[in-house]
């Protein structure tokens, strides 16, 4: 089992998640973050951290179309480990659905 994230960390980007990874699987595109499901340890202490609940565990039914996701842009995104800003207007799309679809971008973020 992984966990990963979904849409609702696009345009929001809250790394409190990123923070409390013992083992560093979250990658950091230029508007949102992912988990490598081969790091993940399962250990589940992310999901409770992200403040807009985008971290679901891949056993969730919603959780199942993230899993492919997560998985190519962990290969492509810089690794991130230390907690940043959120991006602007975060409190503002935390709540927009369907933003997959309106405001993903594939582009790799800062990283470390």
């Amino acid at each position: 089992m992984t966990f990963v994230v979904t849409d609702d960390c696009i345009r929001c980007k809250y790394t409190d998640c990123v923070e409390v990874c013992p083992v560093d699987c979250f990658y950091e595109g230029e508007n949102m973050l992912v988990i490598s499901p081969d790091e993940c340890i399962d250990c589940g202490v992310c999901e409770p951290e992200c403040p807009i609940e985008a971290i679901l565990p891949d056993t969730d039914d919603k959780a199942e179309q993230w899993l492919e996701l997560n998985t190519k842009y962990s290969e492509i995104w810089p690794n991130i480990t230390i907690k940043k800003d959120p991006m602007p207007n975060a409190e503002k799309m935390k709540d927009k659905k369907g933003k997959i679809d309106t405001d993903f971008s594939a582009e790799c973020g800062e990283g470390d």
